[in-house]
């Protein structure tokens, strides 16, 4: 008898976005064992007239609780025991906390009840390879490095060395036309390991070009994981969509601190609440949870997956940076990253 569930499985449907609806029944024979157990319970803590607290007879508790009320307790009891079996029994992937609610209760009768889950979205992937084929072939132009630019960037440079050099004593008024250095291969030796002017101003080029490579680079990448999640058909669940913009409200908060402002004294600043800033979110937020779903699928897909002491290699820095973390959530955090690029350089050489 002790190895009998205490329940059975009635129904399970899928409802719309990316929930499961599972409902079930707690057997009367069950019930009663949890109704003893619930009698017991209240009659540790009820108090009345005329009886000291743990001592009121169950006769008298009965009558002030009622039957229903302690079916109701014995219900509750009984369905906490066994929701999470009920959940994996019926093989659903859910994410998130279950919300369950009794659905029917009487005496002498089982009690139903529903438990909903956020579940893992449907993902229908396109053709990902044959697309990533496609847009491999258009080559992204990069943009030739004008001397207007590289003139820019040394003025940027001057500007920046002047102020540095700006010394002036406290409450003094920081003027903002310092006299800028002259250019000359003096000058040039100071900032760096450079021979002379021509020397800076090549290999200035040189740095200038490869930022616009690895922006032309990031740009086709963008573009790849667009199209493919452009064409991907997937209800996102809420739940995902929230997790993102928490993620994002976090970084948020951490980029103002690093600033040394207080979150709250910007948004009064700026006029605006955490409500207002995630509504402007919602759109990037959901594009980006899109986005990690898909990757995450492509990589169970191809059987994708990081080297297990590059995780652990990866995950050592970070402990060491951020001191206190939580080893588990840092390591699942690398392993994302990792298997993201992983997919993202799978997909670029699809040729």
């Amino acid at each position: 008898m002790k190895n009998e569930k205490i329940y059975k499985i009635k129904d399970t449907k899928k409802l719309p976005g990316s929930e499961v609806e599972i409902t079930a029944e707690i057997t009367t024979e069950s019930l009663e064992t949890y109704k003893e157990k619930a009698l017991k319970n209240i009659k540790e803590i009820a108090e009345m007239p005329g009886f000291r607290k743990g001592h009121v007879p169950e006769a008298k508790l009965k009558e002030k609780f009622g039957e229903l009320g302690i079916l109701e307790d014995a219900g509750e009891m009984a369905i906490n025991d066994c929701a999470a079996e009920i959940i994996l029994e019926a093989k659903v992937n859910f994410i998130g906390q279950p919300n369950i609610s009794i659905s029917k209760i009487a005496i002498d009768s089982p009690i139903e009840f529903k438990i909903k889950v956020t579940v893992m979205p449907d993902v229908k992937l396109p053709d990902y390879k044959k697309i990533a084929k496609k847009e491999n072939s258009i080559e992204e132009k990069v943009e030739e490095v004008t001397e207007k630019q590289i003139e820019e960037t040394i003025e940027q440079i001057r500007k920046m060395y002047a102020e540095q050099g700006h010394h002036h004593a406290p409450g003094e008024k920081c003027e903002h036309d310092h006299e800028l250095p002259e250019i000359n291969d003096e000058f040039v030796k100071k900032l760096g390991d450079f021979k002379d002017v021509a020397d800076f101003k090549a290999k200035l080029k040189e740095n200038i070009t490869k930022e616009k490579e690895v922006h032309a680079e990031n740009k086709k990448r963008t573009r790849l994981i667009e199209k493919i999640a452009g064409e991907t058909k997937i209800e996102l669940p809420k739940i995902i969509i929230e997790s993102e913009l928490d993620k994002m409200e976090g970084q948020f908060k951490g980029d103002i601190a690093q600033m040394g402002l207080q979150p709250e004294e910007y948004l009064k600043h700026i006029k605006k609440t955490w409500e207002d800033l995630r509504k402007e979110w919602y759109p990037d937020a959901e594009k980006r949870a899109k986005i990690q779903i898909i990757l995450q699928k492509i990589s169970l897909e191809e059987k994708i997956e990081p080297k297990t002491e590059e995780v652990e290699a990866e995950s050592k820095k970070l402990m060491e940076q951020y001191k206190g973390a939580d080893p588990e959530r840092v390591r699942a955090y690398v392993e994302m990253i990792l298997i993201n690029e992983a997919v993202i350089k799978f997909l670029e050489e699809q040729k």
